[in-house]
């Protein structure tokens, strides 16, 4: 196994820098810090870096090359930490990662063309899951845009659909403000990604340095305080309703209003559903927490909502993957919704009740509205529903059934990881199966302990996600959850990890196969495996404790139940190098229950061939 050296280690601690923790409101601009004296005039490279400086950035991934290398001469210089990754995407992903984790914004460097387009993955999934990151290109210079130059890429066309704004910098004296806009873009409203493309010509014309600059964001007031009317009215249904439900989307954690949430369930009494964006926004062990809704989740969360009379969204927009077929959903539910942003309400499910505003404002404010229904004697007893709800989650529980052949069951392996590691970590997952097992067999306790690529569903986010979470988090534990398929997909940053002495602990679900294909190809394509197997467990290829070793790493391997707690244990003990663990497990586990794809909630499966009964003449 090759380790980083000690002068490698130690140069990455010397550029290491504190993370400091980020205020929970991010409605605010980041607050510009004290720069050292600049000179009368400084290139527009040197300026972009000292923009960087004033925003109070500590760290940025990426990879120089032509067009941006001139940001690269002054960045050598700087207090900003630089974190050489092998690929684009995994700087967009590890940029995702860092403000996921964090709640400040994720910066991510790359070159012009191919360098450009290999973060359009990354800025496509933070815009899904809106994510404040804003992300640096170079680009030719600008007497050679739209000639097709050397690696010349209308990046700022490509990312228009997927960026929540962006922009080409056309003078060197505009980059203070552009890229001031741009941090206050990413992380105010609706969060998003922002790209700031600048010409290479102009990162190397002369300028002068001002801070801080003066923004030019014309119409930009995003709504953060609901109006009066509507919260009254939501208050009055939420006091009148017989079957309520909280329907809790991501936007929560983003508002950091997990506190008030919590106390708002608990002053009404109403079951809480989190989606899987939200999973931590709302304590798992809770007892009115019914679990996550939609494709892959509980019985009691799908039909709470689904016969829900009332469904309060809070950050959520009516994802396909909970709401199934559409015009099938909650057929009998007023729906009171709450977004910040005002395009998501409506857009996917009729709303009674609109409500615009910061998810914290209109949770504060909805608690003072219902505590003056309950001073006025207003409330519905729910018991009856709690009722029917409990006899759900007693009756079908999430579980497992043990593999016929003796195989490690996944999600055996996954349950323990969470209760050995325990609620303090930060989990982050791949995408298919090991995602949705990790969302349901670990318990999460505390916000923004969850990671991963929910609205694009993105292979390969939870190696550099994670090494960006471990960056923002030094002294937090980051476990990633990731599967055979995904892994070979970015695992190249793991010679990241090791060199910048970042000891990210990667769990490799290793079941043979692009899992949740196969789970299709058995349940709807008559067990016809076409280009699923992917030969890590006929052949060992490649061995991915071999691999690990390669990059850097400690590799382990688990093939049956009784290594599992130690090999965890052993994983646990290393903390001066990243560690992979390659657990061999079934290739047949499927992931229940399970909504298929276009149908209706109401045809939710238990398990194959399982459908729950439920009396509905009891609602």
């Amino acid at each position: 196994m090759t380790r980083p050296t000690p002068e490698t280690l130690a140069h990455s601690a010397r550029r290491a820098r504190t993370v400091a923790e980020a205020p929970g409101d991010t409605d605010h601009v980041p607050a510009a810090t004290p720069v050292r004296p600049a000179p009368a005039q400084v290139s527009g490279a040197g300026s972009l870096v000292r923009s960087l400086e004033a925003l109070g950035v500590d760290v940025v991934f990426g990879i120089p090359g032509g067009a941006i290398l001139p940001a690269y001469d002054p960045l050598y210089d700087s207090t900003v930490r630089h974190i050489l990754v092998r690929h684009e995407q995994g700087a967009g992903h590890a940029a995702t990662g860092y403000a996921q984790a964090t709640g400040r914004v994720g910066v991510c460097i790359a070159t012009s063309g191919p360098g450009a387009t290999n973060l359009v993955t990354p800025i496509a999934d933070a815009h899904m899951d809106s994510v404040p990151m804003v992300a640096i290109t170079g680009q030719v210079a600008r007497p050679a845009i739209g000639t097709d130059a050397f690696q010349e890429a209308d990046i700022q066309g490509i990312t228009l659909p997927i960026t929540k704004h962006n922009f080409l910098v056309q003078e060197a004296s505009e980059i203070p403000r552009v890229l001031a806009e741009a941090f206050h873009l990413a992380s105010t409203g609706r969060p998003g990604p922002v790209l700031v493309d600048i010409p290479k010509d102009v990162l190397q014309a002369s300028t002068t340095f001002t801070w801080p600059p003066t923004p030019d964001l014309p119409g930009y007031r995003p709504t953060l305080h609901p109006h009066g009317k509507q919260i009254r009215e939501a208050a009055r249904l939420m006091s009148n309703a017989r079957r309520p439900v909280l329907y809790v989307g991501g936007g929560v954690l983003k508002a950091g209003a997990t506190e008030g949430l919590r106390k708002l369930a608990e002053l009404t009494g109403i079951p809480v559903i989190t989606t899987l964006m939200a999973l931590g926004a709302f304590p798992d062990s809770h007892r009115q927490h019914l679990g996550m809704p939609g494709m892959h989740g509980t019985v009691a969360a799908v039909y709470g909502l689904q016969k829900a009379d009332l469904i309060v969204a809070l950050g959520a927009r009516f994802d396909d993957r909970v709401t199934g077929k559409l015009d099938t959903f909650a057929p009998d539910a007023t729906v009171v919704h709450a977004d910040i942003d005002p395009a998501e309400i409506g857009k996917n499910r009729h709303a009674d009740v609109p409500i615009v505003g910061d998810a914290r404002h209109v949770i504060d404010e909805l608690l003072a509205a219902v505590t003056t229904e309950r001073a006025a004697g207003r409330g519905t007893d729910l018991a009856d529903w709690w009722t029917q709800l409990d006899d759900l989650r007693e009756r079908y529980p999430l579980g497992y059934e043990e593999s016929s052949d003796g195989t490690l069951a996944p999600q055996y392996v996954i349950k323990r990881l969470g209760e050995i590691v325990g609620p303090d970590a930060i989990y982050v997952a791949g995408v298919g199966q090991h995602q949705m097992w990790a969302s349901q067999f670990i318990s999460y306790e505390k916000p923004k302990t969850w990671l991963n690529s929910g609205g694009l569903g993105t292979m390969g986010y939870a190696v550099p996600a994670a090494m960006g979470a471990k960056v923002g988090k030094p002294d937090t534990v980051v476990w990633a959850i990731d599967g055979d398929g995904c892994f070979q997909m970015t695992n190249q940053e793991l010679a990241t990890c090791a060199l910048e002495g970042i000891p990210v602990k990667i769990a490799v679900i290793n079941n043979g196969n692009l899992g949740m294909v196969r789970q299709w190809q058995t349940l709807f394509y008559g067990e016809r495996y076409s280009n699923t197997d992917l030969g890590t467990h006929k052949h060992r290829i490649p061995d991915f404790v071999k691999l690990a070793e390669a990059l850097g790493c400690v590799g382990l391997r688990c093939e049956n139940v009784e290594d599992v707690d130690k090999t965890i244990e052993a994983a646990m003990s290393i903390n001066d190098a990243p560690v992979v663990i390659d657990f061999v497990v079934g290739k047949d586990a499927m992931v229940w229950p399970m909504v298929a794809a276009g149908t209706s909630n109401d045809e939710i499966m238990f398990a194959r061939g399982v459908r729950p009964v439920f009396d509905e003449d009891e609602l």
